[in-house]
């Protein structure tokens, strides 16, 4: 598409300032909501202008969001198409590949990498990918061509099945886009096998997020017990398996994610140190400390109890009795990760309401490690609220 066809979204005047400073959107109550401009579909690809006529770049435009434009390009003459895309997804992947030896990472984590609401994981020569705004919804066909250009891949999963798409207006959906996938996709993390579906797994199959977090998990556990509450494939347990952990227990309440677990365990040679618990992780670790077990390792990774602001009060009761009832399995000088993905959980309070948890279970300690997410999630500098992940390590006395 080339610049002049572009429409033009101009910025109401006074209501740049954000904009120049480096903030990748603009809110609906910054720009001229014309008539035309309102007729425009989710998604569309617009000439962003300022009060006084001057060109700021481009961006792509959803009048039905509160979040109305998000900048692609603070270059006004550049054409968004196939060759643009696969300039910024080979850039992304020049950085990574820099960071990590083998090619399993987040290869595009939206604005932070120069695209926003898109997400694209990276499997070896198999992509998922997620957008999560009708604007790169509408630019997928062009996406999907620069992977194949870059990367030749075996296949793209399409995972556009996250809740956030609804906020855009959009479809959810979940369906194999080119290629051809026989079952779980092995990957390598932290020099350990293990396995990924990306045809019923969770979010876009493995949470790459967590990857520093499983490390330092795994530098702890040689010759400890270990159990990997909420484990879904296995990633912190396998890790400490293969760390020379004792055993581990995997604790979710889906037999395919644990079996998932237990596929990377047996590719570990550590299938003789793994047991499973399938059901309820609140009653299974109830049940377990009742039953006087304990554990050198305890790590407690859910899924988001916050999935939206008003969560937060319910969300974070669930965080202090996860901690409560994780703290009860800990050894004396044992240790406790609590980790959380919710968004909408502030770091301050996450640390509240998990210590606050530690204390209800008797129990003292000390923290050790507070880390978020893996450089290949990396935060947009004016977008710091983006950084949800959260993971604190906890020695309990």
């Amino acid at each position: 598409m080339s610049t002049p066809s572009l429409p033009a979204l101009t910025i109401l005047k006074g209501r740049s300032q954000r904009l120049r400073k480096g903030h990748p959107w603009l809110f609906s109550n910054e720009v001229d909501m014309t008539p035309e401009a309102k007729a425009l579909p989710p998604g569309t690809l617009v000439q962003v202008i300022d009060a006084g006529s001057e060109q700021l770049g481009i961006a792509t435009f959803n009048p039905h969001s509160l979040i109305a434009a998000r900048m692609i390009s603070r270059d006004p003459h550049s054409v968004i198409d196939q060759s643009f895309l696969a300039g910024l997804i080979g850039k992304a992947d020049a950085l990574r590949s820099l960071l990590f030896p083998r090619p399993f990472y987040r290869l595009v984590h939206s604005e932070a990498d120069g695209l926003p609401g898109l997400i694209i994981d990276r499997y070896g020569d198999v992509f998922t990918v997620q957008a999560n705004t009708a604007g790169m919804d509408r630019l997928l066909p062009e996406i999907g061509q620069a992977l194949t250009a870059l990367f030749q891949p075996r296949a793209i999963v399409l995972r556009n099945d996250s809740p956030v798409r609804g906020l855009e207006g959009l479809e959810t959906y979940h369906r194999l886009a080119s290629g051809t996938l026989d079952g779980p996709v092995e990957i390598e993390e932290n020099g350990v096998r293990l396995f990924a579906d990306l045809s019923d797994g969770q979010k876009t199959g493995w949470f790459y997020d967590q990857r520093p977090n499983r490390a330092f998990i795994a530098s702890l556990a040689k010759g400890r017990r270990v159990i990997d509450l909420y484990c879904y494939a296995g990633g912190f347990g396998v890790q400490a398996l293969a760390a020379g952990a004792d055993s581990a227990v995997f604790v979710d309440r889906s037999a395919h994610a644990l079996g998932l677990a237990r596929m990377a365990a047996e590719a570990n040679g550590a299938s003789g140190r793994f047991s499973q618990h399938e059901g309820d992780v609140f009653k299974v670790a109830a049940d377990l400390a009742a039953a006087g077990e304990a554990f050198g390792v305890v790590v407690a990774d859910p899924p988001a109890f916050v999935k939206s602001r008003k969560d937060l009060a319910a969300g974070s009761k669930g965080y202090r009795k996860m901690a409560r009832l994780a703290a009860a399995l800990v050894e004396p000088g044992g240790f406790l990760l609590c980790g959380s993905c919710s968004h909408h959980m502030p770091e301050d309070t996450f640390l509240e309401e998990v210590s606050r948890g530690i204390a209800q279970a008797g129990r003292s300690g000390r923290i050790l490690w507070r880390h978020g997410a893996g450089p290949d999630h990396p935060v947009h500098p004016s977008l710091p609220e983006s950084a949800y992940l959260k993971s604190i390590v906890f020695q309990l006395d």
